[in-house]
């Protein structure tokens, strides 16, 4: 459903990603490391769609279509979604309000935000005075009422403390509908064909990973997509090596 082929994307006259192939099927989550600059949330956003990140060769497929040209809007009705690391304040819009822009259907808004601890904030002014976790349930909601096929997530665990890191990843397990492995009992096989929602989750600490099933991972390095693998191995060799060594190796031995 997401097939991205050959992509290089500029930024203000700099090439920040180079040659860039990734495929996301339905149901797969894989999840993107790499240090700061390696050009992750520059690839994301390329995929969302904002203009600045200027796509210079290759193309983005998502649901069979051609989606290289399209503007963030039709991306985001196709079924795109992202939830962003720093999200702005927008004063004068309502919280409550945002979400509801966000559904092409009618919605509860309240039940969606009961199940994410949020009613309290809902008439609040978008993100204005919230706190790392309240601002990743704000962006959690969102998600959830837009309903999107494919969810971008850039470091969700940033900026949130411990109480509130199960409570965001589990919501994302149940966005990528991940979360019916552990309490339905059925083959993981079974599950892996019911799914749909695909993911792309940039982690720098591999928290996540305790609360969502990832089919792979991935290493940007010098907007270089370098290698795909087990996400856990990955972390193992960033955790003893750097990334360096760690994309070095890979390639030596894939």
């Amino acid at each position: 459903m997401l097939l991205i082929e050959d992509l290089q994307v500029e930024l203000a006259g700099n090439i920040i990603l180079k040659h860039i192939d990734l495929e996301i099927k339905p149901g797969e989550t894989h999840v993107l490391f790499g240090p700061n600059g390696s050009g992750k949330t520059s690839l994301l956003m390329t995929i969302m769609g904002y203009p600045q990140y200027r796509i210079t060769n290759g193309r983005i497929v998502f649901k069979g279509v051609d989606i290289t040209e399209k503007p963030i809007n039709e991306r985001a009705r196709l079924g795109v979604g992202m939830s962003y690391q720093r999200p702005p304040t927008i004063n004068g819009l309502k919280t409550r309000q945002m979400v509801q822009f966000c559904s092409s259907r009618e919605i509860d808004v309240d039940e969606l935000a009961r199940r994410v601890n949020f009613n309290n904030l809902l008439d609040r002014d978008v993100n204005s005075g919230f706190s790392g976790g309240e601002i990743k349930r704000s962006e959690l909601l969102q998600l959830m009422a837009q309903d999107a096929d494919l969810l971008l997530f850039d470091e969700p665990e940033s900026g949130v403390d411990m109480e509130n890191i199960s409570l965001v990843g589990n919501t994302i397990a149940t966005l990528l509908q991940k979360d019916c492995e552990a309490i339905q009992n059925k083959s993981r096989l079974q599950q892996k064909r019911e799914r749909t929602k695909m993911g792309l989750i940039i982690t720098h600490t591999g928290y996540i990973l305790d609360y969502i099933p990832v089919d792979k991972g991935q290493v940007l390095y010098e907007g270089v997509l370098s290698c795909s693998t087990n996400p856990r191995e990955i972390l193992q060799c960033i955790s003893d090596f750097g990334y360096e060594e760690c994309v070095r190796c890979t390639i030596k031995t894939h």
